[in-house]
């Protein structure tokens, strides 16, 4: 496991507005910090034009959540950060701009996503902002670190892999402390059978049976490159990881679907290819349903050094160590 904490049956509070918040954000530890930008922005409508961006990495329990995107008063990923960003800048939704590298699922969980925002002014210190954000958030999702960004680096745009873990409680009686976090497989899987399957989507296909239909697909390029698919045992999980320069929606849990037939020995590991070549997500539904979002994590997104290089002058990266508040002030400039 992530080491994600149990989930707590009260639901996540909403809340009306955050521009509500007033202008000390009050931490869990009691610390009070000033979160006022200069006069000269505060009150200013129009975006400067030398606007700062800001990377930051994320991680989550998605039991509670109905995925990543923004929808108003619906509890997603997205709108807790930019509730609490909202609070601390003083800045709308519109001006921060926050994009972030996947579209996570309601119920899919992260250790390492990524997302960046805007604002009209610099930090003079990360550290304050980051430990007001976590102080903010639901306990579900924390902030593992901010740093400055170029202004050339998209946190989607800029990809050049990403990497999803699917784990499968893979014993007769399910663990209770993997319900949430692990499909369940009563059946023994033959893992050496789904090593075999996996290695045909390593390459360059056309993933078109395995993706299915999203309200906001838009025109979709099927074609992507799987550089690696690993069926690992550890004990009684099985871990599934695949990296690739991007996914098409539902992709990875469509592929695990069919992996989950092949490791029941149900079918053989060569259904891989005469799916692939098929085209057509009806061949897919004939053998297999989308495995369930509770066991898929998003691991990491990976970038090129050149474009994760923080512009000249930058404040330091803040990795959330512990640290005394009174040393770094939340200094806007």
């Amino acid at each position: 496991m992530l080491g994600l904490a149990p989930l707590r049956s009260a639901p996540l509070p909403i809340r009306a507005s955050a521009t509500a918040c007033g202008r000390n954000t009050s931490l869990a530890n009691g610390c009070q910090l000033s979160l006022l930008a200069p006069e000269a922005a505060e009150g200013d409508t129009a975006l400067p034009e030398n606007m700062h961006k800001w990377r930051m990495v994320i991680a989550y329990d998605g039991t509670k959540f109905k995925g990543w995107q923004y929808q108003p008063s619906i509890p997603t990923i997205q709108y807790f950060l930019e509730d609490a960003l909202i609070c601390i800048t003083k800045l709308d939704r519109k001006k921060l701009c926050l994009v972030g590298a996947g579209r996570t699922d309601t119920g899919v969980h992260a250790w390492g996503q990524v997302a960046h925002f805007t604002t009209p002014f610099s930090y003079s210190c990360l550290s304050s902002i980051h430990s007001a954000m976590n102080g903010l958030l639901p306990p579900e999702i924390r902030v593992r670190e901010i740093s400055a960004a170029r202004p050339e680096f998209h946190a989607r745009s800029s990809t050049k892999s990403k990497v999803y873990r699917y784990k499968i409680y893979n014993e007769a009686i399910m663990d209770p402390f993997h319900n949430h976090y692990a499909y369940h497989s009563a059946y023994k899987l033959n893992p050496h059978a789904m090593q075999e399957a996996a290695n045909y989507f390593v390459g360059i296909h056309d993933f078109t049976s395995f993706a299915n239909a999203a309200h906001n697909d838009g025109e979709r390029r099927p074609t992507k490159k799987i550089t690696r698919f690993d069926v690992t045992e550890m004990g009684a999980v099985l871990q599934l990881e695949v990296e690739g320069t991007g996914f098409l929606y539902r992709q990875v849990r469509n592929m695990v679907a069919l992996l989950l037939q092949v490791g029941k020995e149900a079918l053989p590991p060569d259904i891989v290819p005469a799916i692939i070549a098929a085209r057509d997500r009806k061949e897919l539904a004939k053998v297999a349903l989308s495995a369930p979002p509770h066991g898929l994590y998003l691991m990491s997104v990976n970038y090129d050094e050149e474009i994760l290089k923080p512009p000249e002058g930058s404040p330091p990266i803040s990795f959330g160590r512990t640290h005394h508040l009174s040393k770094c002030k939340l200094t806007l400039y």
